[in-house]
C-alpha cells in the first residue's frame, strides 16, 4: 500500500470520527437543546460550560478526547505496521480529527475550536510536549482567567516543542504546525477580543442559564 494512499484513508476516518462532536451530541440528545444556538455559538467544552454547567461536562470532555486517542492509535497502528512509524500515523490521525472537530460535516460544518482533541494528540505523542503545552494552558487559564489565552499559548508550543522532541524531523514538525495553525485559526474571534480587551474571563459555576449566557456575552461583544 502506497504510503499516501495510507495517509489518505486515516485522514479521512479520522476526520469522520472527528465529527463526532461531544458538546452537540450531549446537549442534543441528554439536554434536548442545541448548544450552538447559545452564547458564543461555539460546540466546545467552554460555551457548553457557561451554557449548562457542570453536570454534563464530563460526557464532553470524554467524547472529545476519546475520538482523538482513537483516530490517533488507529492511525498509529496503521502507520507502525505498513511503515514502521507510529508517530507519523498518530499526527495524520490527530490532525484528521481536530480538522472534524472544527469543521464537521455531521453539523453544517460549525463545530469547536480543537483544544480537547488536540491536546488529547499532544499526551499520545510525547508527555514532554503536552507537559508543555497542557502546563502553559492551565496556568494562564488559572492565573488570567482566559482559557482562550491558555489554548492558543498551548497550541503555539506544540510545533516548537515537537521540533526539539522529534530531533528535527521535518515532516512532524510541518503537521504539528498544520495543527497549531489551525486550532489558532479557530481562535481568531478569541485573539480580536483579547486584544481589545472585551474577552470574556472563565467563571466557575454549576449552572448558567442559557439566556443569563447569553446576555453576558452580548454584553462582552458590544
Amino acid at each position: 500500500m502506497s504510503i499516501y494512499f495510507a495517509a489518505l484513508v486515516v485522514f479521512l476516518l479520522s476526520y469522520l470520527l472527528g465529527c463526532l462532536n461531544g458538546a452537540v451530541i450531549t446537549s442534543h440528545f441528554i439536554i434536548r437543546d442545541d448548544v450552538r444556538s447559545h452564547g458564543s455559538g461555539n460546540a466546545g467544552l467552554t460555551n457548553f460550560y457557561r451554557t449548562y454547567g457542570a453536570r454534563y461536562a464530563a460526557l464532553v470532555v470524554v467524547c472529545d478526547m476519546g475520538k482523538t486517542a482513537a483516530s490517533a492509535l488507529i492511525g498509529g497502528h496503521m502507520f507502525a505496521v505498513l511503515f514502521g512509524d507510529w508517530t507519523l500515523g498518530a499526527l495524520i490521525g490527530g490532525a484528521g480529527a481536530v480538522v472534524g472537530h472544527i469543521f464537521p460535516v455531521f453539523y453544517g460544518f460549525k463545530g469547536g475550536k480543537g483544544i480537547l482533541s488536540s491536546g488529547m494528540l499532544l499526551i499520545l505523542l510525547d508527555w514532554r510536549i503536552a507537559v508543555v503545552a497542557w502546563g502553559l494552558f492551565i496556568l494562564l487559564a488559572v492565573f488570567t482567567r482566559y482559557v482562550s489565552l491558555g489554548s492558543l499559548a498551548a497550541a503555539a508550543s506544540f510545533p516548537i516543542s515537537a521540533f526539539f522532541v522529534y530531533n528535527h524531523n521535518v515532516v512532524y514538525t510541518v503537521l504539528s504546525v498544520l495543527i497549531a495553525v489551525l486550532v489558532i485559526y479557530s481562535h481568531r474571534a478569541n485573539v480580536k477580543r483579547l486584544v481589545t480587551g472585551t474577552e470574556s474571563k472563565f467563571h466557575r459555576h454549576v449552572k448558567t442559564p442559557a439566556a443569563a449566557q447569553e446576555t453576558e456575552d452580548k454584553e462582552t461583544e458590544n
